[in-house]
């Protein structure tokens, strides 16, 4: 099931964390990789979104972080 999140909670919960640390993508339980966040985009209009593109794997996600997310280590 999609939950859809506003830039506005995005940027709050990014207020929360260390700004320092560096940022990553965790996309798939079953491939638990850490991706690197690429180029944003903003598709202005009606139906309009911001958008992260993944900029290649950074390596394997690791355990701390598949625990916080509730995915079974592999």
């Amino acid at each position: 099931m999609s939950h859809k999140i506003t830039v506005r909670q995005l940027i709050h919960q990014l207020q929360t964390v260390d700004p320092d640390l560096p940022a990553y993508l965790a996309i798939n339980p079953d491939w638990p990789y850490a991706h690197c966040i690429g180029r944003i985009v903003e598709v202005p209009g009606p139906n309009g979104a911001v958008y992260l593109a993944e900029n290649g794997q950074e390596g394997v996600l690791a355990p701390a972080a598949r625990t916080e997310l509730g995915w079974a280590a592999v």
